[in-house]
């Protein structure tokens, strides 16, 4: 199956980080024919990112922090002076602090749901204006919106609530032809799990089916196929990129059985 997004305009949040998942999403894009802005409030790194996007189409960014109303409306029309139009956009900027609920401050949990929730929402708004002739948004979720996580509260918190508005939304877009679904990671490498990945590895990698880790351009080619009309007939859904984690209560069951096998046969 090939992506075909020549003359398609799609914005990217959060894409500054060159070993990020936006980033690859950006990538891919472009890599089927679309043109692409992405945006970030790292300047230097979102400059990094576009200078390197550009080998492969057609690039326009934005310094834009998705929390703040005025900084997204601002951004929205820069892109449409720019491209024209809006066809596909992806939310895709997420924050991940690892905390204690019961230790957080109130600034620290806000800053959770603005990045994390609060964008989606803002984005959301834009998007109707912006997409006259219908549309595609997509939501970045997480494992920790189904499956809440020690540690990571106010995260779980705001994904599970980007899950929720993401069906919201699906419906209420739907009579402007904009059809809205989202994505949910499982262990993916990137810059902002390397941390955890180096803590425990063997550990994370025993909950997933295929027991392996996932790369940014697995969620890509994933994005991609529902922002396509191949998926045409797909709204207020998910898709999980995750490898079969926690497909079943014991995913390294299989695993272990075969390495059993050969002992046990005569």
């Amino acid at each position: 199956m090939s992506f075909d997004f020549k003359n398609k305009n799609v914005g990217i949040t959060g894409a500054a980080g060159i070993h990020g998942i936006g980033f690859a999403i950006a990538k891919m894009f472009l890599k089927c024919g679309a043109n692409v802005f992405i945006c970030d409030l790292r300047k230097e790194a979102l400059d990094e990112a576009a200078a390197e996007l550009k080998k492969y189409g057609t690039v326009k960014a934005y310094v834009t922090d998705v929390s703040k109303p005025e900084s997204v409306t601002g951004m929205f029309e820069e892109a449409v002076r720019d491209f024209g139009y809006i066809d596909v956009f992806i939310n895709n900027a997420g924050v991940y602090p690892q905390a204690m609920v019961c230790d957080m401050s109130a600034d620290q949990w806000d800053m959770v749901m603005n990045v994390n929730l609060k964008s989606v929402f803002l984005c959301a708004i834009e998007c109707r204006k912006w997409m006259e002739h219908g549309g595609v948004i997509l939501n970045a979720a997480s494992y920790a919106a189904l499956l809440g996580s020690a540690g990571s509260g106010a995260y779980a918190a705001s994904k599970a609530a980007v899950y929720n508005l993401t069906k919201t939304l699906a419906a209420e877009l739907a009579p402007y032809g904009i059809r809205v679904n989202g994505y949910i990671p499982g262990v993916i490498e990137t810059g902002m799990t390397k941390d955890v990945i180096e803590c425990k590895k063997e550990e994370l990698t025993d909950a997933i089916a295929l027991r392996r880790l996932g790369k940014p351009e697995d969620v890509a080619a994933a994005v991609c196929f529902l922002a396509s009309d191949n998926a045409s007939y797909l709204t207020g859904m998910f898709m999980e990129i995750s490898g079969g984690k926690f497909c079943v209560q014991n995913p390294d069951f299989a695993w272990k059985w075969n390495e059993k096998m050969p002992a046990m046969l005569p």
